[in-house]
């Protein structure tokens, strides 16, 4: 039988991919952890890493086990989050996650609200345009700008987000308010730079759809959409935004309201692990009556 305490230490270790980290995280000594590891080698008659200067790296035997160990604390999660759901009032962590821009200008200022009516739930946020691994409980619940792929996570449809065409009220002063489309030729655009890791689809739908002109001015690219956000306030240029974070920025105007950018598809997505999950269904419940609030809840 193997000890619970040791696994334990080997999994902080395999993780952290060094005894002083793992030491540090666990309040005990490097020496303490290089004995239990060994203990534990000792015990399976394998070696588990394979020490380097740099490092440590798993060997074949010990990537089994800590894939086997990071299961059974997956589900050990899951067992704490079920005991904690059965009390009558929602308590316990919940870690959620979304993409940077609609996380951090529309979802945080919101969280007060939820806080406060439910101060029993830890909550933790993840702002971050990387799709975290809701399957290894990454995270709890996410709202995503895309549907889900993988055949374990539970979705939901939230609303759909408009996109149109924006500029600083002192863009406007100085080089003039575009009267037609092809006058967004004439002016200086603010692109997204890297479109391998764009926060929605068609993220330059503005320079691809309408300013497509050797003519046409870029004197500002950047990969972050709070970032081009800033960059547009700050009167660089115009720039396709969602409505959601610009529509109510008195430093912009939207600029030829006619004109209607793709349309971005909201999820709130988790795994099938947490369907019963009462904190995610408060969530949930508590975002759909926000976005409708906001006049932002049309799923379809």
């Amino acid at each position: 039988m193997m000890d619970w305490d040791k696994l334990r230490v080997f999994h902080t270790v395999a993780t952290a991919r060094s005894f002083t980290h793992a030491g540090e995280a666990l309040g005990l000594s490097q020496s303490a952890i290089s004995r239990q590891i060994s203990a534990l080698e000792d015990n399976l008659q394998v070696s588990l890493f394979t020490r380097h200067a740099r490092g440590l790296t798993l060997t074949e035997q010990g990537d089994i086990l800590f894939r086997t160990v990071s299961d059974v604390l997956s589900k050990l999660s899951v067992a704490e989050n079920a005991l904690l759901e059965s009390k009558e009032r929602p308590r316990g962590p919940l870690k959620i996650t979304a993409p940077i821009a609609f996380g951090t200008n529309w979802l945080t200022p919101r969280m007060r609200e939820f806080s406060e009516t439910y101060p029993e739930i830890n909550i933790t946020m993840l702002v971050d345009d990387r799709e975290l691994d809701l399957t290894m409980r990454e995270a709890d619940v996410a709202i995503r700008l895309f549907p889900a792929k993988h055949p374990e996570l539970i979705q939901k449809k939230l609303t759909v987000l408009n996109n149109s065409i924006y500029a600083a009220n002192s863009y406007l002063r100085t080089y003039g308010i575009p009267k037609k489309p092809q006058d967004l030729q004439k002016h200086r655009l603010i692109i997204f730079s890297d479109e391998q890791k764009q926060p929605f689809a068609e993220v330059n739908w503005l320079l691809k759809t309408f300013a497509s002109s050797p003519q046409t001015k870029i004197p500002f690219q950047i990969n972050n959409l709070v970032g081009l956000v800033k960059a547009v306030e700050s009167g660089i240029g115009i720039a396709g935004l969602p409505d959601y974070i610009a529509q109510s920025n008195q430093l912009l105007s939207k600029v030829l309201p006619e004109i209607n950018g793709p349309k971005t598809e909201v999820y709130l997505i988790y795994s099938v692990e947490m369907r019963n999950s009462k904190r995610i269904n408060i969530f949930k419940d508590f975002i759909l009556r926000k976005l409708a609030e906001d006049g932002l809840g049309r799923a379809s």
